[in-house]
């Protein structure tokens, strides 16, 4: 019994889940392509880019965003059918607690989560990279920029970069100078009208360069009209956005942050909330399991309508809780892993209390 009770659970869950996704990714789309197809029509997007370069690359993000809401779902309803027909009750009549009813609920959750988590490692990264690159060319929205003016980034332990401004689409940076140092003075500065990234070669080709190197008895000053030179920053380094950690796989991302650290940038703790989010997201589909199973295990009255409403109220306040986190963790107030994890421990300590709380 108890067995075909577990196939049905994971079968029907895995079936009203994939309805839910098609169902929020449909008006997704629909709500989205309202909103932007004056921007489309107006800088000459086709139909075919619209739809496979922009809403086919969407796609496993939307599955990312809502899936959590979509097992809550599944869970609320199916639980919610189960109660209301008695068969929790018969079973917890013969003998079955609700700890063991709620196994094929979390073995399903595990599963999502697990298949959600490869995908953002992998996939959804280059999906996103593609998306992003539509959005930039066809989509008039805010600017995503980290560093704007006056960026500062330390090449090594005895030497600074600072760069006035960087044209990102164009991989140009203007008004360039480079310090160099020891424990007690300068020892040679380095500036530049622009400095250009030579893709074929690797290197910054400085322009309208002037070096002076220092001594105790003055400096020696040359010119150049330009010189390639090899630095320890990428133009990604220079240009950073808040949707970066989004378009990296977790390998990616990792190194994206380690090279942060080390170039001295400012703003670290942002791309780490982010990252962290992301490993911790998967997560919430276990948690909203064990939320929605312990609220509507128990038959009440009011039938369905109960059940809509307090999944309602539970994920908002959980989408809540998770959005003013974040803001906490990037300014350095909590650590940025407290920041990603500390709503789904609330909110998992939350459901395990309204289980053992649940009738058994």
């Amino acid at each position: 019994m108890i067995k075909h009770f577990n196939k049905y659970v994971f079968s029907r869950l895995f079936t009203i889940t994939a309805y839910v996704l098609l169902m929020l990714i449909f008006i997704f789309i629909m709500l989205d392509f309202s909103e932007n197809s004056d921007d489309f029509t107006d800088r000459g997007a086709t139909f075919l880019e619209i739809w496979s370069d922009y809403y086919l690359n969407y796609i496993p993000e939307m599955i990312r965003l809502v899936i959590p809401m979509a097992v809550f779902s599944a869970c609320l309803f199916l639980t919610g059918q189960l109660s209301e027909r008695l068969e929790i009750t018969a079973l917890k009549a013969a003998g079955v607690s609700l700890y063991r009813l709620i196994i094929p609920y979390i073995v399903f959750a595990i599963f999502c989560a697990i298949t959600i988590s490869v995908l953002d490692a992998y996939v959804i990264p280059t999906s996103n990279k593609a998306r992003i690159e539509f959005e930039d060319k066809f989509i008039k929205q805010k600017n995503e920029r980290i560093d704007r003016n006056d960026v500062y980034r330390e090449i090594s332990e005895n030497s600074i970069l600072q760069v006035n401004y960087f044209d990102d689409e164009k991989n140009i940076a203007y008004r360039i100078r480079l310090i160099n140092f020891d424990d007690l003075s300068v020892k040679k500065t380095i500036s530049a009208t622009n400095m250009s990234w030579r893709e074929d070669t690797g290197m910054w080709r400085l322009v309208s360069v002037r070096e002076r190197v220092y001594s105790d008895s003055g400096f020696v000053e040359n010119s150049f009209s330009g010189i390639d030179t090899l630095l320890s920053i990428l133009p990604q380094d220079l240009a950073r956005s808040t949707s970066d950690i989004y378009q990296l796989t977790y390998p990616e991302a990792r190194q994206y942050i380690a090279s942060i650290e080390r170039s001295g940038a400012g703003g670290i703790n942002i791309p780490k909330v982010h990252f962290y989010g992301r490993l911790a997201y998967p997560l919430s589909i276990i948690v909203v399991v064990v939320v929605g199973f312990s609220v509507a295990a128990v038959r009440r009255r009011g039938g369905k309508g109960i059940y809509i409403a307090a999944g309602l109220s539970i994920s908002f306040l959980y989408l809540a809780f998770m959005k003013i986190a974040e803001p906490f963790g990037a300014h350095g107030t909590i650590s940025p892993e407290l920041a990603a994890t500390l709503p789904h421990a609330f909110f998992f300590m939350l459901g395990v209390f309204l289980l053992v709380q649940a009738r058994k």
